[in-house]
């Protein structure tokens, strides 16, 4: 399994843009069929709201591929 540590640039991202913010969707379209596609999970759950605020701490699942949120270094 592929482990991708992702630090935030402010309190949250959406899970579409975190998708293509890592590289797993080439576009914004594609992560939103991904989602809605039920491929996605959130903490070990399904995930459907394409744009479903991923804050710090969680971890995002797709294809055997784990995300790792971690918090602004910034503080912001």
């Amino acid at each position: 399994m592929q482990h991708i540590d992702f630090e935030l640039r402010g309190e949250f991202i959406t899970l579409d843009s975190l998708l293509k913010a890592t590289g797993l969707a080439e576009s914004g379209g594609r992560a939103r069929m991904m989602i809605t596609e039920g491929q996605v999970q959130v903490d070990g759950q399904d995930e459907s709201r394409k744009t479903a605020k991923i804050r710090a701490g969680q971890v995002v699942g797709l294809h055997g591929v784990r995300i790792k949120v971690l918090a602004d270094p910034s503080g912001a």
